[in-house]
């Protein structure tokens, strides 16, 4: 008989053992890593569909990452 692990890697056939509140549980751990790493629940812009507007105010930036202001201390 072939086992789970030897069909999906050992990594998977641990995820498949568990139990669906369990995976939910670790689901949940997951989303908190991703989140705390600056991930974002917004959703990306589909720039291929009909009604994308550039146009239209986004509230993240077109690269992705913090926006950043340059201030000026002193003269130059």
């Amino acid at each position: 008989m072939i086992s789970a692990e030897q069909l999906v890697g050992e990594e998977l056939a641990e995820w498949y053992s568990l139990t669906p509140q369990e995976r939910w549980r670790e689901s949940a751990k997951l989303w908190e890593v991703y989140l705390s790493l600056g991930g974002s629940l917004d959703p990306e812009p589909d720039t291929q569909s009909p009604f994308f507007d550039p146009r239209a105010p986004s509230s993240r930036p077109v690269d992705g990452r913090a926006g950043l202001r340059v201030i000026r201390r002193g003269g130059v």
